[in-house]
């Protein structure tokens, strides 16, 4: 089973969620199992809230998780998202700003993987409450 994170705090929050689902399923051809939706605070930095959900799905024949990457990636440039490379602050932490839209794979079937694209399952799931919770709703 396939994990995915949805979040967005700009614009009209909701129809970015539905709309970012919309494109997953008719692009993997699979029916996505959602959770509900919740707002949460900005994380690492001072921003809007963001709803954010997370889905669930059979991985199709040849998806890969590079490919999936990939995937969610097209669809976050498709909301509005723009492809940039990533901050660091003095201290080495990731620096990050409101978004249209953020998927994140957090689990991909048993893969475990840590590459400069990926890391597999998430590192940040246990360390985000809501991801943790949505995650365990899809899990049950």
């Amino acid at each position: 089973m396939i994990y995915l994170l949805l979040g967005s705090n700009l614009g009209n929050r909701e129809a970015a969620l539905n709309v970012a689902c919309g494109m997953l399923e008719d692009a993997l051809r699979v029916s996505l199992t959602r959770t509900a939706v919740v707002e949460t605070q900005a994380v690492g930095f001072d921003g809007p809230p963001f709803l954010n959900m997370a889905v669930a799905f059979e991985a199709p024949a040849g998806l890969t998780p590079t490919k999936l990457l990939n995937l969610c990636q097209k669809v976050e440039v498709a909301l509005g998202r723009p492809r940039h490379k990533a901050v660091y602050d003095t201290d080495g932490r990731r620096v990050y700003a409101s978004r249209t839209i953020d998927i994140d794979i957090l689990k991909y079937n048993d893969v475990e993987c840590s590459t400069k694209r990926l890391t597999l399952p998430h590192p940040q799931i246990y360390s985000r409450p809501f991801a943790a919770e949505l995650l365990a709703e899809l899990e049950k």
